[in-house]
């Protein structure tokens, strides 16, 4: 049986880089590497030598460059940005070429163009879209967290996601551009200080604590609650009473930035060179310490008739192999067959499951339960 021609493009970048390696993990070989520049490829094929059918110049916003690398490709998983600018660029052309597409991004504004219109293509053919950490792996924990936890209902979840590590240029224009895109129809990604309380959004429902200590986190950080689309329809899928979600920012550097952007880009500021403050500032923030990424999630309701607590604490190096691993998942999904035909968001088709199995398995992250958690997993331990 002939393989699967995987197409990675970004292949190069932070993510692109990794996702490399948790394909070939997953055993994967028949890779393209696409990027824009020729040496940075060579370097990501050197680095896992043997197995790649080829290395293709590609660039995202070239449309020739683009149809000529998703060409005889069966699947791409795109790991490029800024994602939303990009939109649905790179899922359209996987989907003109007969291709299946992963995208570690695109969100809303990606699976609204995809909806929008008739596409015989589409009606064979798989897109997942926020196949990364946030969103995407966000939205998977909590509905694992509450599948496992030992909860016969959940009633509320309280998050904390962050952590100190480089900021990439993509992830850099890409938060510029979600205070004004990434969510539904047009909106910014989420709104600050917004929670869910009965079910639906409320705004200013909580605030920003910019000193605190967090058990989950190491020194002190700034907290800054936050609500997006993903978040809102985790709360519907689980049918919660109450939602707190907080992003945490360890350095001060890039708190103080971030604190200021808004402003900055409303007064014309260049954000290209904002770009370069965003990654110094966290560069700074990182000098002489060891980087990581948290994401801490308690989840209450009852067992048993009784009030019980699921808790789940995810420690990584990096938020990048973690988005590298569950769009290698995605991808592996896909191609076995596990995913419908159709556009789909991750968290909507991945099996929870097996993303917690892999990033066990391949070492991606330490997973840690609390409470009724713990003990259904050694319950489920023993039985085994």
């Amino acid at each position: 049986m002939t393989k699967p021609v995987i197409g990675v493009l970004g292949a190069s970048g932070a993510v692109g880089r990794a996702a490399v390696r948790e394909l070939r993990a997953l055993g994967h070989t028949g890779l393209r590497l696409g990027g824009r520049t020729a040496s940075a490829l060579c370097a990501v094929a050197e680095e896992n030598a043997g197995g790649y059918d080829e290395a293709v110049w590609a660039d995202a916003t070239a449309p020739d460059g683009l149809r000529a690398f998703t060409e005889g490709c069966d699947i791409v998983l795109n790991c490029v940005g800024p994602t939303y600018r990009l939109r649905a660029t790179v899922a359209f052309a996987a989907l003109a070429a007969g291709a299946h597409c992963v995208d570690v991004a695109g969100d809303d504004p990606a699976a609204e163009d995809l909806r929008t219109g008739s596409d015989p293509a589409r009606e064979s053919l798989a897109v997942v879209l926020s196949a990364g950490a946030l969103p995407g792996l966000s939205s998977l924990l909590p509905r694992w967290l509450a599948g496992q936890g030992g909860l016969d209902s959940a009633a509320a979840l309280t998050a904390y996601c962050g952590g100190l590590e480089t900021c990439s240029p993509t992830v850099a224009h890409d938060l510029m551009l979600s205070l004004t895109s990434g969510g539904a129809d047009g909106a910014a990604y989420g709104e600050a200080l917004a929670a869910v309380r009965g079910g639906r959004r409320v705004p200013r429902a909580l605030r920003t604590d910019e000193d605190t200590e967090h058990e989950a986190f190491p020194g002190r950080v700034a907290v800054q609650p936050y609500l997006s689309g993903e978040s809102e329809r985790l709360a519907t899928f689980l049918g919660l009473d109450r939602l707190d979600w907080y992003n945490v920012h360890p350095g001060p550097a890039v708190r103080a930035l971030l604190t200021l952007l808004p402003g900055q880009l409303a007064a014309g500021e260049d954000p290209d060179r904002l770009a370069e403050r965003l990654i110094l500032a966290a560069d700074l923030d990182l000098a002489g310490r060891r980087p990581y990424y948290v994401m801490d999630f308690a989840l209450s309701g009852t067992a048993s008739g009784a009030p019980a607590t699921a808790g789940m604490t995810l420690r990584a190096a990096s938020s990048y192999r973690l988005t590298a691993a569950v769009g290698a998942t995605a991808v592996d999904a896909v191609l076995r067959g596990e995913v419908p035909a159709g556009v789909h968001f991750a968290c909507d088709v991945l099996d929870p499951g097996t993303v917690v199995g892999h990033l066990r398995s391949h070492g991606a992250a330490d997973l840690r339960l609390t409470g009724a958690a713990a003990g259904a997993e050694q319950v489920e331990e023993g039985v085994l």
